[in-house]
């Protein structure tokens, strides 16, 4: 997968390759960033992941961001990178799967920042693949992170959160279409949509807008660690290219500030063109 976007790399504009500078559009806002972390796969090349593209460009922009991870150095490692280059930013270590940790974690989030203008929740599993490997505990285990843990999340938050404030969800485009045998996967990316709207339709009253971004193929550490690598590449996408992780985070980044303060209650494709096909 790498191969796709290094062919193109150098017709890539600034923020698609995470370079351009911050242009103030989150000054003074606060911003809950659940999954700012990154697995490390052991890669050489290893590209910048989502969660952690959309914490460090958001910090870039001038919010403060509250790193959350159940991976303490992974969440430590981006809150280090925001401090780098001048933003603020503290690492929040919570499982999404323990609703008692969720709520530790809104409470701290709160604490640190003075109040909550965003969250974003890019909190995603695989899961068990095929139906045989899909018992009741597994399909379970896998809705747990990737629908339940966002709807914890909107709980535990929303009611915190200043007028005005934005949510964006991370989906795919596996909640449109099969990706492959993943049931939990699609089933939960599909309903998160429905989440979201919820979301949006209880923050109507005081202006809290809510939106998700339905990612196709991006360009990160999972992705290339994938055993399917060349037949990912061989997979059809009108722009011709895998997506970055910086142009999910400016995706992100307009969702969440005031440049969308009219939009809410949708779900914008990040995918190349990937759902027209």
């Amino acid at each position: 997968m790498g191969e796709v976007n290094d062919s193109t790399e150098v017709a890539l504009p600034p923020e698609s390759r995470g370079t351009a500078p911050g242009r103030a559009r989150m000054e003074g806002r606060r911003v809950v960033v659940v999954g700012a972390g990154q697995t490390d796969y052991g890669l050489d090349d290893q590209p910048i992941g989502n969660g952690r593209a959309i914490a460090m460009l958001l910090a870039r922009e001038g919010a403060r961001i509250v790193a959350v991870d159940r991976d303490d150095v992974a969440a430590a490692r981006t809150v280090e990178l925001i401090s780098e280059t001048g933003g603020e930013a503290i690492a929040v270590i919570a499982d999404v799967a323990d609703p008692a940790a969720v709520e530790q974690m809104a409470e701290r989030s709160r604490a640190w920042a003075g109040g909550i203008d965003g969250l974003v929740y890019n909190v995603g599993i695989p899961g068990a693949k095929g139906w045989e490997a899909n018992t009741a505990e597994a399909f379970d285990a896998t809705l747990a992170v990737n629908l339940r843990g966002a709807m914890l999340s909107a709980r535990a938050l929303l009611p915190v959160m200043d007028a005005g404030s934005s949510c964006v969800f991370i989906s795919s485009i596996a909640a449109q279409r099969p990706t492959g045998q993943l049931l939990g996967y699609e089933t939960s990316k599909a309903a998160l949509a429905a989440l979201m709207r919820a979301v949006a339709f209880e923050g109507c009253a005081r202006a809290i807008r809510a939106n998700a971004l339905m990612l196709g193929l991006i360009d990160t550490g999972l992705g290339r660690s994938a055993n399917d690598t060349a037949g990912r590449a061989r997979i059809p996408v009108p722009l011709g290219r895998h997506g970055t992780a910086w142009e999910v985070a400016y995706a992100a980044l307009f969702l969440l500030s005031h440049e969308s303060a009219y939009v809410t209650g949708q779900t914008l494709a990040v995918d190349g063109g990937r759902t027209t096909l």
